[in-house]
């Protein structure tokens, strides 16, 4: 699912560092005269099996039956890629030109694969910062889209060019407009869209701002995870249009796909969550991590205990807590380390460590704000709800904030 510097992100959020060797991927291959397509080199990742899968599974509208299989990821893969494993880890390189079975068979895989690091950079901790969607994510955030012939579209993140170019076969390419932040990936995404015998408007630029000169757009889908959804995304949507994005707090890693309908007089939009996701996050919105050392200056601060389930609380699962505590606990972020939670303030020092002791859990706390005592809170009133999944919550944008609700947009929660 989709990238740090807008491209398709992973379901793995939060850049990571990866053990993995890395090399550098060559440019895209020059384009193909206007009009033509030229055959992929590899064939379409999306077997029947798979479309009647996504079908059934309702992950894939009907309207997009034969989209996938007709445009191929493998088309616009570089020749070097680093497929994430089964178990959300990502694998050593893999090389088309030195194994180009072995290649096929991962560009084939209902998983992400990551395709850039460090930003582009030559060097660097190995941090990924680009990849290509899970199949699945994207056929799924298409549906949510419901885009149709006829109607413009816009997207946040180019990456790869892939989501692009499957707007493209079934809009049109005159329909698409796409930014990408990261010229180089811009440059072999129009590369690749171009040789697949698409012409879609790439534009290098910041997709935060949207792109002026094309709107209004009925559609925008951001294929990047956001923090906070920009006023200019509903400028530049028309009244009563979708906008579709990976949207989370800092709290955690975790996503969830939003879908937002503008309102008539495109002062707001709202709409529900319609599953859990885990995406890179746009490059302006990442989390700076806080330095552990500069926070915890006078332990053990306040220490006391509480019966809530440590694992259940923190758990960091596919879909878990994260996302879901996340709503109701602004500007903190945590971190599970050796059996023991960590809590930190992003506007302040304050900060909250428990471990599990015996059936319950040990807490220290410290600073302006009481950090377990926000998150026991918001864990409490989730769980006395009946633990509603993230779908049964949305989210209402205004230029003065947002409001996170349960089942309707009268019913806004506030935990505090």
């Amino acid at each position: 699912m989709a990238a740090t510097g807008h491209a398709e992100g992973s379901r793995h959020g939060t850049p990571r560092r990866t053990s993995a060797a890395r090399a550098e991927a060559p440019a895209a291959s020059s384009a193909a005269e206007p009009g033509r397509r030229r055959p992929s080199r590899a064939a379409p990742e999306v077997t029947p099996e798979l479309e009647q899968l996504l079908l059934e599974s309702g992950r894939m509208s009907p309207a997009w039956r034969g989209t996938f299989r007709a445009v191929p990821r493998a088309a616009f893969l570089p020749d070097i890629i680093w497929p994430f494993t089964g178990d959300g880890e990502t694998s050593a390189p893999v090389d088309r030109r030195a194994t180009p079975e072995t290649w096929l068979r991962w560009a084939e895989e209902n998983l992400p694969i990551t395709v850039q690091h460090d930003d582009g950079a030559s060097t660097g901790p190995g941090v990924y910062t680009s990849s290509s969607s899970t199949p699945s994510i994207v056929a799924s955030m298409l549906r949510d889209l419901d885009a149709r012939p006829g109607m413009s579209v816009l997207e946040v993140g180019t990456g790869t060019g892939w989501n692009a170019a499957l707007l493209c076969e079934r809009l049109g390419a005159q329909a698409v407009t796409t930014v990408e932040i990261d010229p180089a990936l811009a440059d072999r995404a129009r590369g690749r869209l171009s040789e697949a015998g698409y012409r879609p408007a790439v534009v290098v630029g910041d997709g935060l701002d949207g792109h002026g000169p094309g709107a209004l757009y009925d559609r925008i889908i951001a294929t990047a995870g956001v923090r906070t959804v920009p006023m200019a995304w509903l400028a530049q949507c028309r009244p009563g249009g979708v906008i579709v994005a990976p949207w989370g707090t800092h709290y955690s890693p975790q996503d969830a796909i939003v879908r937002l309908v503008v309102a008539a007089d495109g002062s707001c939009a709202a709409g529900r969550f319609t599953g859990p996701a885990e995406f890179m996050k746009v490059r302006s919105q990442r989390l700076a991590w806080p330095v552990h050392e500069e926070y915890v200056l006078d332990r053990p601060g306040t220490v006391s205990h509480s019966e809530a389930d440590l694992g259940d609380v923190f758990d960091g699962g596919y879909g878990g807590t994260g996302m879901l505590l996340g709503l109701f606990v602004d500007d903190c972020t945590h971190t599970v380390h050796d059996g023991t939670a960590w809590l930190y303030g992003l506007g302040d020092r304050s900060w909250a460590a428990a471990t599990a002791e015996g059936a319950g859990v040990r807490v220290h706390q410290s600073g302006p704000r009481r950090l377990w005592d926000e998150v026991e809170a918001a864990y409490r009133w989730w769980r006395d709800q009946g633990r509603p999944d993230v779908e049964r919550f949305g989210l209402t944008v205004t230029a003065a904030g947002r409001e996170v609700w349960l089942d309707g947009p009268g019913a806004v929660v506030n935990v505090r």
